[in-house]
């Protein structure tokens, strides 16, 4: 009988979208999509000026009122640093972890940025400075991969993520976990 035994990362953190404003926004938009919902269908009297047929409000309301929270509760950034590189995985949007080898990292480095300015904002941003995996705040680890590829995972603790990636963090395998 193989059996595989579950081996702990060194490093594992996952982040939740926790910002009060994006929340804010995300309940004034499911909220108007189920008043227009219950104004048009429940109580028959038309949302707006020119309502929509009442099969798309229920599509909109589908997508706003229950897909949009759904996706906001549902979401996070999982990280971890293994035996044989680092995996990120965003929840919903990969269903597997996604692995950088460790030699395929060239630099590494925690660092503070801009989200808005360098990415455009959070969640997976392509910009001008390279691709990102981030859910909140301003700190995470820069990688430079040998292809030239800069990639930051955001992090809110950043200078034990880049101890891990170092192999600095105090965990150490044994013979036969990384296989």
């Amino acid at each position: 009988m193989n059996e595989t035994k579950k081996v702990e990362p060194a490093y594992h953190e996952i982040q939740r979208v926790r910002q009060a404003w994006i929340w804010g926004v995300v309940t004034v938009i499911a909220g108007l999509a189920w008043y227009a919902l219950a104004r048009q269908l429940l109580l028959r009297r038309p949302f707006g000026t020119t309502p929509i047929p009442d099969y798309a409000l229920a599509v909109l309301w589908l997508i706003f009122g229950i897909g949009l929270p759904a996706l906001f509760l549902l979401g996070r950034l999982v990280t971890e640093v293994r035996c044989d590189g680092i995996y990120i995985r965003f929840v919903p949007f990969h269903r597997s972890f996604r692995r950088i080898a460790f030699e395929d990292v060239k630099r590494c480095q925690a660092r503070t940025y801009h989200p808005l300015l360098e990415y455009g904002g959070w969640g997976i941003r392509i910009g001008l400075k390279g691709k990102a995996y981030n859910v909140r705040g301003n700190r995470g680890v820069q990688l430079e991969l040998r292809s030239g590829m800069r990639l930051l995972i955001g992090s809110q603790r950043p200078e034990e993520f880049l101890r891990a990636i170092r192999g600095e963090s105090g965990r150490r395998w044994s013979e036969g976990d990384c296989r």
